[in-house]
């Protein structure tokens, strides 16, 4: 009989390591692809824990940290603002 894994047959592991999400909720947060994330996670960017099934799954907080850590310190100039002067 086979057996089927979901977060909530194992809450224990979720709430000890924080809050999951799995990749591909990972990849619409972030507005990367997939590959992207797998590269964040071969980095130390994204932090990831597995599940009793084996289903790897993205922290929240690692997400959060690296949206911070890009946030632009200056704001940028508005793409019209920046092509002020090259119009015709």
């Amino acid at each position: 009989m086979e057996q089927i894994c979901t977060s909530e047959s194992s809450p224990s592991l979720v709430d000890r390591s924080g809050r999951s999400v799995l990749l591909d909720q990972a990849v619409l947060m972030l507005g990367v692809s997939k590959r992207t994330v797998y590269y964040r996670i071969r980095q130390g960017r994204l932090q990831t824990i597995r599940t009793r099934c084996g289903s790897q799954r993205v922290l929240l907080a690692s997400i959060h940290d690296l949206v911070r850590s890009q946030a632009p310190t200056a704001p940028r100039p508005v793409l019209s603002e920046a092509l002020t002067g090259f119009t015709s």
